[in-house]
């Protein structure tokens, strides 16, 4: 087995962590971070951000001037670290408030840093034994396509016309729907011959991005999460509350006075939140109930996010 050639070979020294790559990571950063948390917040997961900031990178950089394969390759991984630190805030913050404990922003932005930090002091002794003497064995198929992106940017043959031209559409779609207001940004019906359930949509733009990125597999599973929620839990928590005459906890209404989304937020938002637990779990990842879980740990999430 022939040993790996990197892509720049250890005798040339190129430009790398210079202050426009420094700059330029960040604010795509802030960008892609702020776009991440939207879409936590909204959906309950979040897409890479590598290979859409490495294409933006090499694009901006040749409007600017020439720049190196590892100036990009620093802006990519500055400003993919502002999504990853977004995305791991917005997965577990949320749960102090569940907990009934406030927020405010400076706490929040300690947490971010220490987190970030930790990360990055846990990956210095690591990177060795997975990325060096690890390589060839391990795919890490986005940082490998990443880098595929990279160096056809280096040789001249990556634009990001499509991603723009992406944008321009989402934003022409979201302001058509939201800001004049000419189609219904969550259309649905209430099925009165059945109590509690109800059918609705998302027409956001993001989501058609973010669908198409995970695929039909994963796709398939929040939306069956999606379905048993509204046809079967919601309907099943109407049936069986109907009869009390006393509110449950949380809610601080009877149960058959609730609207659909009102027993969604306030039974079976906790139910899919739940359902997530058991494959956080070590005991329950470590045995032969991993994989059903997994697929179950989907379908609950998505009932968290319907």
């Amino acid at each position: 087995m022939t040993a790996h050639q990197p892509y720049i070979p250890a005798s040339q020294s190129p430009a790398e962590l210079t202050p426009r790559s420094l700059v330029l990571g960040a604010l795509l950063g802030i960008v892609f971070g702020a776009s991440s948390v939207y879409l936590a917040l909204k959906i309950g997961l979040t897409v890479s951000a590598s290979i859409p900031i490495a294409v933006l990178s090499i694009t901006i950089f040749r409007a600017l001037g020439r720049a190196t394969i590892l100036e990009n390759n620093i802006t990519q991984t500055v400003g993919s670290a502002g999504e990853s630190i977004a995305a791991g805030v917005v997965f577990t913050i949320p749960a102090i408030l569940l907990m009934g404990y406030d927020l405010d922003i400076a706490r929040v932005a300690i947490l971010a840093t220490a987190g970030g930090v930790l990360g990055i002091l846990m990956m210095i002794p690591l990177r060795r034994a997975l990325i060096v003497q690890e390589h060839g064995n391990l795919t890490y198929p986005e940082g490998t396509a990443c880098a595929e992106v990279l160096i056809a940017g280096d040789k001249g043959g990556i634009h990001a016309r499509t991603v723009f031209q992406a944008f321009g559409i989402a934003f022409a779609f979201k302001f058509l729907m939201t800001g004049l207001q000419l189609w219904a940004e969550y259309p649905g019906k209430v099925f009165r011959w059945f109590k509690g359930a109800e059918f609705r949509m998302d027409m956001g733009p993001e989501l058609m991005g973010v669908g198409y990125i995970i695929g039909p597999r994963i796709a398939g599973y929040l939306f069956a999460g999606g379905t048993l929620a509204y046809l079967v839990l919601m309907p099943a928590v109407k049936l069986f509350g109907e009869s009390m005459t006393e509110p449950m906890y949380p809610a601080t209404t009877l149960i058959r006075d609730m609207s659909a989304s009102q027993i969604r937020a306030n039974y079976v938002f906790y139910i899919g939140a739940g359902g997530v637990a058991p494959t956080r779990n070590p005991v329950f990842r470590s045995c032969d109930v991993a994989p059903p879980l997994a697929a179950a740990t989907a379908i609950t999430h998505a009932m968290e996010i319907a």
